[in-house]
């Protein structure tokens, strides 16, 4: 079953806030030796869920905007 670009993003994007929410959250208790392990995979997620995210956009059709507004 494939999913569409749209709900990957939408899935990206939860998946950021969540992590990026965990990681803050954890950031207050750095000497717990738990948080500070849920912090730090907290902060690896975030960055794959990112990287994901970015990926999910075309690149040729980002180009041939900016061509096109040079144009202009």
């Amino acid at each position: 079953m494939a999913f569409d670009k749209e709900l990957q993003r939408e899935t990206a994007k939860i998946g950021m806030t969540a992590t990026l929410g965990v990681t803050v959250a954890t950031s207050l208790f750095m000497k717990n030796k738990a948080a500070k392990r849920a912090h730090i995979v907290a902060g690896v997620a975030f960055c794959g869920f990112t990287l994901w995210h970015t990926m999910l956009y075309d690149k040729s059709k980002k180009r041939v905007e900016e061509v096109e507004a040079k144009k202009d």
